[in-house]
């Protein structure tokens, strides 16, 4: 038996405080009877319906993409331009990208039905850590380690980042940098601060997960040690939650 709202979110109908939501709003039935009780559980043979639509149970899913830069990070553009579901089309499950890469930037994407998961991974408070692999225009040098001690841009402060390999290619500087902040095109809006516009970018890793074994456009399922990893993740974040409640 699972809380209503739990197997709600996992069947893809939102996020589990939306589901919430919906419960206390009269919508969701169980059985034929209107359950508005949050701690109410249900098994795998109850029915379950939300405005009158009985919801489908899906099997978890979640993969890790290997994107490549020209596709946009959603599942539908109304300009119908390539997106991350041209790539994974073939998985009969709704799944949706975890957080996004931007259009010109290539690399690791997670992709997952997981409402609850999803949620926590990219909550600004979560911190998980994404590392690229950067190439700038021009010799940067000494002004990256600027970016380690965070730069100010136009939404506040960004938190310390980790610069790693810095090395020279032809005029250009090449190097690894790793944040845990997920702002709208972060990576590149602190190298611009500092007077070097991104020329490559490319997501490498994401928490323990890297790209070995794939090739661009290419995706492969988590395995359940993954999945089990990630979760505890999950697991410290909403620990770390439920402290700072307390404060």
């Amino acid at each position: 038996m699972e809380r209503l709202q739990k197997v709600m979110a996992h069947a893809g109908i939102a996020s589990r405080r939306k589901c919430e939501e919906i419960i206390l709003a009269g919508r969701v039935r169980v059985n034929g009877k209107t359950v508005k009780d949050l701690g109410a559980k249900v098994d795998k043979d109850d029915l379950i319906e939300v405005d009158g639509k009985p919801i489908i149970m899906e099997r978890m899913v979640y993969v890790l993409l290997y994107k490549p830069a020209g596709y946009l990070s959603t599942v539908v553009d109304p300009r119908r331009r390539k997106t991350v579901q041209d790539l994974v089309g073939d998985i009969k499950e709704r799944i949706y990208p975890v957080g996004r890469l931007d259009y010109d930037t290539s690399g690791l994407l997670l992709l997952t039905n997981d409402g609850e998961l999803t949620y926590s991974l990219t909550h600004p408070s979560f911190q998980v850590e994404k590392t690229y692999l950067v190439e700038v225009k021009g010799k940067a040098g000494e002004a990256l380690k600027r970016l380690e001690k965070g730069v100010e841009l136009e939404d506040g402060k960004t938190a310390p980042a980790r610069v790693r390999g810095v090395q020279e290619k032809g005029g250009n500087t090449v190097f690894q940098l790793t944040i845990h902040e997920g702002r709208n095109r972060q990576v590149r809006r602190m190298c611009e601060h500092i007077g070097y516009p991104v020329i490559n970018l490319k997501r490498i890793a994401f928490a323990f997960l890297d790209l070995k074994g794939l090739r661009p456009g290419e995706y492969r399922f988590l395995s359940d040690e993954e999945v089990e990893k990630l979760k505890k993740l999950q697991g410290n974040y909403a620990g770390f939650l439920s402290k700072t409640k307390n404060i």
